[in-house]
């Protein structure tokens, strides 16, 4: 299965498919073979990087929509 990201409305991401994330030291983080894993994006999760719902508790308000980047 190919890679899927998800931005869920005002949550993380969900990452779908046979993924290794690393941490920023390089060390691959533990996954648990899931089949997806949901990624903080508030910024407020004690369990970085994966979300553990701290969003709906801060009323984080995510940019849904991506926005076009111009090539220069």
């Amino acid at each position: 299965m190919a890679v899927k990201i998800t931005a869920r409305p005002n949550g993380p991401y969900i990452v779908e498919g046979d993924i290794d994330l690393y941490d920023p030291t390089g060390a691959k983080v533990d996954t648990g073979g899931r089949p997806a894993v949901a990624l903080c994006r508030c910024g407020g999760s004690v369990a970085k990087p994966f979300c553990d719902g701290t969003h709906s508790k801060i009323g984080f308000k995510g940019a849904e929509a991506a926005v076009a980047q111009s090539k220069k």
